[in-house]
């Protein structure tokens, strides 16, 4: 047998100079320079014409607005449930695939490349930037929420019985667990293995070459990247404004804030700020740094949690979500059908949706800073790692949650009302509680500037053609405008306007499925190309 260290063994590969695709394009072709920036032309101008048309007629005519988008939205999820589910489905098997797959031992940048982060602020930078500001919003309130039958429960389950709490922490961790990060990981892979495998420019259209060839630098190209950077810039302006109502709701709960649309407004405009800066120092002097920063505080408030909280449940409280978690998957993934048709549509079927319209965002953002490691090692950190986190984090709020239900104890005990208090109602309970309140509001608040300022490097790289590196003027734009749509919506429209911008964004998510689907195919034959260059020649 050969020693993989050795030099023997070395000598049997072919380092490749060339990448496995050549292409006549190179990045930044098309671009124009416009006050300081470099521009993608036409995907920067199109995406900007879009969103300022929908922000102009979401502001003027609101309800209708909400209406039309509500109605896309529903249709997308009635018509369409099988495709997101089947999709969903895929993604995690073809994760998995890679993982036990010769092709999982390809490296990201080449067989000599290093990684850019340490293993921690690696793993903190992609869970902060994936999930961990929903995970702040829902950790309490859905487990609560399928317990008490708030909008239908999975697969039917009598409400209010043991099995329900079971189900209930089970059905979370299906919605927060394998297949919502199998969707960030088929994006987040296939972007990094075209950009620093094949020295293609780091947008979504660079992962369809070998099937669309030089047409992806065309019209094509222009659409799939005009798509990603609505649904980034739309999911990441929704999470901000609705992520601004629980911080304001927050502080009136704990300080008595009154919580109008001037507080809300006020949090985006420092959040903005805070992104701005974070965002000009760029990916080592400010997004790792805030990434870093979550974890910690996230860290401090989960072990709270659970030390002055029912320790024991919580500690059992994890096996059992796994368990459950492992008994319902198949059911809750529609392979034997499902006739929850409320809860299916109304939480699974539209979380598949938000997912894969934040896909674009998400994967992207994950794949800048995953140059250096290996397939198998991108998929094991990128889809076991916060699938096992997320476990503990659920098992730690939502079962604390849970059991002050079940108990009669507090407000949760009279169901989800706002759900945006749910968390501080549960803390409440609990020692301390207005330190960790507050605590939990700076996480809320940290969480979305990490957000806001990884959305916004992502958009710079897609509208200025793929470039990584683009102008500090550039940065401060986009993060800018995501903090003006959230501000603007919410002051000329309230939540009619934001739950319009979030459906336009699920909308979204409809075509981008079948984009995701036709990217893993696209994803195994440039993997299966490389590595028949490498260990097959």
């Amino acid at each position: 047998m050969v020693d993989e260290n050795s030099e023997v063994f070395h000598s049997k590969l072919i380092t490749v100079e060339e990448p496995v695709y050549e292409t006549e394009h190179e990045v930044g072709d098309h671009n124009v320079e416009i006050m300081g920036m470099d521009l993608h032309n036409p995907v920067f101008f199109f995406s900007s014409l879009l969103i300022a048309l929908f922000v102009t007629l979401t502001l003027v005519f609101p309800e209708s607005a909400k209406q039309t988008f509500d109605a896309t939205k529903s249709w997308s999820i009635d018509n369409f449930d099988w495709l997101f589910m089947t999709g969903g489905n895929l993604f995690v098997i073809f994760c998995l695939a890679l993982i036990v797959l010769p092709l999982g031992k390809i490296r990201l940048g080449g067989i000599d490349a290093k990684a850019d982060f340490s293993v921690m602020s690696w793993f903190a930078m992609l869970f902060a930037a994936g999930m961990g500001i929903g995970l702040m919003f829902w950790s309490v309130a859905e487990p609560v929420g399928y317990f008490t039958n708030w909008y239908g429960t999975p697969l039917n389950t009598p409400d209010g019985t043991p099995e329900a709490a079971r189900m209930a922490m089970g059905a979370t961790m299906f919605h927060w667990g394998l297949h919502p990060w199998a969707i960030y990981a088929v994006v987040g892979l296939s972007l990094a293995f075209f950009t620093f495998n094949c020295n293609m420019p780091l947008t979504i259209r660079s992962t369809f070459f070998p099937l669309l060839g030089e047409r992806a630098w065309g019209w094509a190209g222009n659409v799939i990247d005009t798509l990603a950077v609505l649904a980034t810039i739309f999911g990441l302006a929704t999470s901000l404004g609705f992520g601004a109502q629980q911080a304001a709701g927050g502080l009136n709960f704990l300080f008595d804030v009154p919580n109008t649309i001037g507080t809300q407004i006020a949090i985006i405009f420092a959040v903005t700020i805070v992104a701005i800066f974070s965002v000009v120092r760029g990916l080592e002097g400010g997004v790792k740094i805030l990434s870093n920063i979550n974890m910690s505080l996230a860290l401090t408030l989960m072990l709270f949690v659970i030390f002055t909280g029912s320790t024991t449940l919580i500690i059992n409280g994890v096996g059992r979500t796994l368990i459950s978690y492992a008994e319902n998957i198949i059911p809750l993934s529609n392979w034997v059908g499902r006739e929850d048709k409320t809860f299916y549509h109304g939480w699974t079927v539209f979380y598949w949706a938000w997912w894969i319209s934040w896909s674009p965002f998400v994967g992207m953002f994950i794949a800048r800073i995953s140059r250096g490691r290996t397939v198998r090692e991108f998929i094991l950190a990128v889809l076991l790692v916060p699938t096992l986190v997320t476990t503990v984090w659920m098992a730690t709020f939502g079962g604390m949650g849970l059991e002050q239900v079940q108990n009669g104890v507090g407000q949760l005990a009279q169901g989800i009302g706002d759900s945006s208090l749910a968390l501080f109602q549960m803390l409440e309970n609990l020692p301390l509680s207005r330190v960790t309140s507050f605590l939990a509001i700076v996480l809320v608040l940290v969480f979305f500037i990490t957000s806001s300022d990884s959305g916004s490097l992502v958009i710079d790289s897609i509208t200025a053609g793929g470039k990584i590196d683009v102008p500090v003027v550039q940065r401060i734009f986009w993060a800018t405008m995501e903090g003006v749509i959230a501000a603007v919506l919410l002051f000329g429209g309230g939540a009619d306007a934001l739950g319009a911008l979030q459906a336009a964004a699920i909308t979204v998510g409809l075509p981008f499925t079948i984009v995701l689907i036709i990217m893993c195919f696209s994803l195994f034959l440039g993997l299966r190309k490389e590595y028949k260059m490498l260990y097959q020649n």
